[in-house]
């Protein structure tokens, strides 16, 4: 006996015709990678400690921040160039300072800090204190930059191996501009960019990737099973076949992560508004991106190696 689900997200044998879209899609998407690379560039990543190096502090204050009050206070204590900033509510201030070069250095640091801030607001606590020196800092600077360029080469050579080479391009392009996306979101909304955020990249990539087989395998059942199908039309039919699914998956993931951005603190919220933005693009761009690209390369050669042989295994090829 079968049991019908009670709710579906779209209905089966459904018709959407995804790849009219595809110019747009892919208009979209290079503007949005052009416009992230210019927001890398300007005004940057917001380096968090792990990256930058320094000292960051997270104080609750009594009653609502004296930001004004609170920044002169620590420039009289004689404290260089403190970064004093809001977050979350009215009483969490996040305190950045420069590095130290040891760890009783830091501790005087933090007694200073302590002492400027009962003078400005009593009652006032430090509730966190993470401190990272400038060579460790650099060092996992590069150790996050080869992770995220190394689990892009492992998914090229995934993805290559499994898929005709037109799969290969369009699933790999489709990543990078994924990721362009992901950095774009993250200078703009200025979440601190550390080894957290390298982590949200890597499960996004992830996802995405897993989005993308999954489309992909339907394309190339479709390929072996309609022989004489135009490539668009079976795009769109293999899309529509994988719809239920992809959108299920992402709902899921997405519901899951939206608690942890709105009640899940300061130290969770960046790493789940961003797994929130790589869904939605990861989705989408597998749709309007990834299958355009395939559309646009596999055309004529795709089709033709079908056409000529029934041969299943020259047909994959």
């Amino acid at each position: 006996m079968f049991f019908r689900p009670a709710f579906r997200l779209v209905q089966d044998g459904t018709t959407f015709k995804f790849m009219k879209g595809r110019f747009a899609g892919l208009i979209v998407s290079a503007i949005l990678s052009t416009a992230s690379i210019v927001l890398f560039f300007h005004p940057g990543l917001n380096l968090g400690i792990d990256f930058a190096g320094g000292i960051k502090m997270e104080v609750l204050t009594p009653a609502p921040a004296d930001f004004n009050a609170i920044r002169a206070a620590l420039a009289q204590a004689g404290l260089h160039e403190p970064l004093v900033q809001q977050f979350g509510g009215p009483q969490n201030v996040a305190i950045r300072l420069q590095a130290t070069q040891s760890e009783a250095a830091t501790q005087k640091v933090v007694a200073t800090v302590r002492a400027a801030l009962e003078k400005v607001q009593p009652g006032t606590r430090i509730e966190k204190t993470d401190a990272v020196g400038a060579s460790v800092s650099a060092e996992l600077f590069q150790d996050g930059m080869l992770a995220l360029g190394l689990s892009l080469l492992m998914i090229l050579v995934y993805i290559w191996f499994r898929f005709e080479w037109q799969f290969a391009v369009g699933a790999v392009v489709t990543l990078i501009l994924d990721v362009t996306k992901a950095i774009g979101f993250l200078a703009l909304t200025r979440f601190d960019f550390d080894l957290v955020m390298v982590g949200a990249i890597l499960t996004i990539i992830g996802y995405s990737t897993n989005d993308k087989v999954v489309v992909y395998d339907r394309m190339r059942e479709n390929l072996r099973k309609y022989k004489t199908m135009p490539l668009r039309e079976l795009i769109d039919l293999s899309i529509n076949e994988t719809l239920n699914r992809t959108l299920g998956t992402s709902m899921t993931l997405f519901l899951a992560s939206l608690p942890l951005a709105l009640f899940g603190g300061s130290s969770l919220s960046g790493f789940a508004w961003t797994m929130l933005f790589g869904i939605v693009v990861g989705t989408s761009s597998s749709i309007f991106i990834a299958a355009p690209i395939l559309l646009f390369l596999g055309e004529k050669q795709l089709r033709r190696d079908i056409v000529v042989t029934a041969d299943p295994v020259r047909a994959k090829r």
